[in-house]
Formats: C-alpha cells, sequence, structure tokens
C-alpha cells in the first residue's frame, strides 16, 4: 500500500452558526478604535467562528463567513479591517464590507452581507448577547 492510502484522513471540524448568550469575550477597552478581533468557541463538539470590530467607539460581531464563497474573512489572525480601518476586507477574493452593518459594498459578494453575531458590553466586557 501507498503512504497516501495508509494516511489517516483529518476529520472535519464540526461547526455552529450561533452562540450562546452571555458568554465573555474580551474587555471593551483593549480593543483599540478601529480594531477587529477573531473569536473561536468549541461549543460541545463543533466550533464557532466569528469575529468583532469596534468603530467610532461601537462593536459589531459577524460570524466569520464570507457570503461569496464560504471562507472566512481573514487570512491573517485578527487582520479583518483595511489598513485604514474604513471597511471589513475579505482577503480570499476583495469582498468590502461596511464595519457596524455588514452590507457588502464592493466585489463579488455586492448587495449580500455578513451573517450578524450578536455581541453586546456589558460592565466593559464585551460578551454574546
Amino acid at each position: 500500500m501507498s503512504e497516501a492510502e495508509t494516511a489517516p484522513v483529518a476529520e472535519e471540524r464540526k461547526r455552529v452558526w450561533k452562540t450562546p448568550a452571555n458568554v465573555a469575550l474580551c474587555a471593551f477597552e483593549d480593543l483599540a478604535d478601529p480594531s477587529s478581533r477573531g473569536f473561536v468557541l468549541q461549543i460541545g463538539e463543533a466550533f464557532f467562528h466569528g469575529f468583532v470590530v469596534k468603530k467610532d467607539g461601537e462593536i459589531a460581531g459577524w460570524v466569520d463567513r464570507c457570503p461569496h464563497a464560504g471562507f472566512p474573512i481573514a487570512m491573517e489572525l485578527d487582520r479583518y479591517l483595511s489598513n485604514d480601518g474604513s471597511v471589513i476586507l475579505c482577503g480570499w477574493h476583495g469582498a468590502v464590507f461596511e464595519p457596524l452593518t455588514g452590507a457588502c459594498v464592493g466585489g463579488p459578494c455586492a448587495g449580500g452581507k455578513l451573517k450578524p453575531w450578536p455581541v453586546q458590553v456589558v460592565n466593559g466586557i464585551v460578551r454574546t448577547a
């Protein structure tokens, strides 16, 4: 048998698309303005991938999946925003999104929208809502 025939096949990670409420993510003040940060939460046997954006003193959460091709938005850890912080930029195909509304304003999914991940700030802590 060849090595390819005997090599174990990596099992695909189970994914979930929402999270329970009130999970603490980070301190609001730990996020620069503008900035973004990705989070992976294990929920039972599955994993949730999302990110938060802080812009103009507001926070928004998004499921980390581009509506164009289903890939994660960032190609590098926590790098969801453009260099000037004005838009969310999909590193794979160049889709451009408004940071606080998730609306796609350019690229291959123009007119589409990121899937919201409900987050809120409670006593200075960013939490799932």
